[in-house]
């Protein structure tokens, strides 16, 4: 075999097996790895489980961190500030892409940069103006819907299951937050539908928790907590003060120790799915034809020890629905 043949065989070879090689859209510095950027909502201690199933996820598709790719992560701690300063040092890094939780980080990191956004909690992103359709976004944010709004109907239909003579809800409401003014006002909707009476809190600030619900003695059975960075990052208030007023809560997620209910999207599975949108975005999609996706997987998850702690029983018939029984 001649030498041109042999080089030219070794090429073919060389080219072959680099196509199972991770691609990047955009030219690299040389010894630079294509990087992913996590802006935090919250802490490491709370997004940990989430961001385990994120990292598996990409190394399952060849993305191994420090290898084949570098991830930066912030932690916001429930600050907006801190949100814009660090979307603000992303931009400065010229990173690859940005994952974000909520639609605040979201919009944070959208009004500083062209950066392509792959966000895992999005929030009726249609409604608030961040996509121009689910089907096809056309910016530079794509991800995963959770649908907060359309499920608050199904979240309030289960706790009429559930708490016997219920006649009063109170709706702890971040009124800075767009998102969750608008679940707000769903549950609003289907409750009255309910006969229920609704009792509107309404914070702007973690002070604000524990005066707002120290008001609700003998107002309302239960309390409904919408989404939102300042309430999740401030779970323990909330939990406190829920405890002292003996009042279950129903929450859109995982993580409060008194909530009685919570109903919706598994966010482990939608960070997985993420890894997914950020790996076609660094082999050369472009976020806006990427589709926001609806969720797939949904968890009820029910606390029998907050059902002892408020003097509830809860149905066999109901409990055998549940992913999860808290006891």
């Amino acid at each position: 075999m001649h030498l041109d043949q042999l080089k030219r065989r070794d090429l073919l070879a060389l080219l072959g097996s680099a196509a199972s090689w991770p691609l990047v859209a955009h030219a690299q510095q040389p010894g630079r790895l294509p990087t992913v950027a996590v802006l935090g909502t919250d802490t490491l201690s709370r997004w940990e489980r989430w961001i385990a199933a994120f990292e598996q996820r990409l190394q399952e598709i060849g993305w191994i961190k420090g290898q084949t790719v570098a991830i930066e992560y912030r932690w916001a701690g429930g600050r907006s500030d801190r949100i814009r300063e660090i979307a603000a040092e992303f931009v400065r890094l010229k990173v690859d892409v940005i994952l974000v939780g909520g639609m605040e980080a979201a919009l944070a990191a959208n009004g500083l940069t062209s950066i392509p956004i792959v966000a895992t909690i999005l929030n009726d992103p249609v409604g608030l103006g961040v996509a121009a359709s689910l089907a096809r976004p056309g910016g530079n944010i794509t991800g995963l819907s959770i649908q907060s709004t359309d499920l608050a109907g199904k979240r309030i239909e289960l706790l009429h299951e559930v708490v016997p003579g219920l006649h009063a809800l109170a709706i702890l409401t971040d009124t800075g937050y767009d998102a969750a003014l608008r679940e707000a006002g769903e549950v609003e909707v289907a409750a009255r539908k309910l006969g229920l009476d609704v009792v509107k809190l309404e914070i702007r600030r973690a002070e604000d928790i524990a005066p707002v619900l120290a008001t609700l003695s003998g107002r309302a059975q239960a309390i409904y907590v919408p989404s939102g960075p300042l309430a999740f990052s401030n779970r323990a208030r909330i939990d406190a003060s829920a405890r002292d007023a003996r009042l279950p809560l129903i929450t859109v997620v995982r993580g409060y120790e008194e909530s009685l209910l919570s109903y919706g999207p598994s966010y482990t599975e939608l960070f997985r799915r993420a890894a997914d949108y950020v790996d076609k975005i660094l082999r050369g999609a472009k976020p806006g034809d990427l589709p926001i996706e609806q969720p797939t997987k949904f968890e009820l998850i029910v606390s029998l020890k907050t059902a002892r702690a408020v003097g509830l029983t809860i149905p066999e018939t109901f409990l055998v629905r549940a992913d999860e029984v808290i006891e």
